[in-house]
């Protein structure tokens, strides 16, 4: 009888032994990086080290601000981050481009980065285009400069107590004309730097006041012997 019972446990666990060999546990998938579609994700690995955790805050300009939102359109968004800007320190994210990222998750983070949008923020308000309209004028944007940027960035805009250079050859070696358009436009809130609506109380900058002070500052590179970079951003 105690034979018996002792071959009948041998048994079993032998059973089960092979059926431990025969369905080996099921190891967790593992997400290939190119495969990777979620915004939050893509955003903090690519982008939120200089923009910023949720587009703000960060050492670049503010992705979520509701200025550049309004002014930036999807194909800005896209441009930017497949191609990056040449000279400065936003890289291409597009495979295509020499980066990492496919077309694909190219277009998560721009849906992304719209989802931030808060177009009733600024509605009835009349923005200065993204892109140039019209012909800056360096001689007019002397004056624009004195008017709307003097009173916190220095006369000759090498800076004061209250904001710094913005004629300083290594900012303007980093900025592209499109880059000080922007700027000038959006601001840097975080920074205590007011859009084209406040630098002056009641009086918003127009499209010609804005394209003026961006040739101002473009000929500061010519007196610094400093050469202007790409013209995307």
């Amino acid at each position: 009888m105690r034979s018996r019972l002792l071959i009948a446990v041998l048994s079993m666990l032998a059973g089960t032994a092979c059926g431990v060999h025969e369905n080996p546990p099921v190891e967790s998938a593992v997400t290939r990086p190119d495969k990777i579609l979620d915004f939050n994700i893509l955003y903090s690995e690519n982008c939120a080290g200089c923009h910023g955790k949720g587009g703000k805050s960060g050492l670049a300009l503010s992705l979520s601000d509701p200025v550049y939102l309004a002014i930036a359109d999807d194909s800005v968004i896209q441009s930017v981050t497949s191609k990056g800007v040449a000279g400065t320190a936003m890289p291409a994210f597009a495979k295509g481009a020499g980066g990492s990222l496919t077309d694909q998750q190219i277009g998560v983070i721009v849906n992304g980065i719209r989802a931030w949008a808060k177009p009733d923020a600024l509605r009835g308000q009349q923005l200065p285009p993204y892109a140039a309209d019209v012909t800056g004028d360096a001689a007019r944007g002397a004056s624009v400069y004195e008017t709307y940027c003097s009173s916190c960035h220095g006369i000759d805009g090498c800076g004061s107590a209250r904001a710094s250079s913005i004629v300083d050859p290594s900012y303007l070696a980093l900025v592209s004309q499109q880059g000080l358009r922007t700027t000038v436009i959006v601001g840097r809130p975080e920074l205590g730097a007011p859009d084209w609506r406040d630098d002056v109380a009641g009086k918003p900058m127009s499209s010609q006041d804005v394209s003026d002070v961006v040739a101002w500052l473009a000929a500061q590179r010519t007196h610094t012997n400093t050469k202007p970079i790409g013209e995307t951003r």
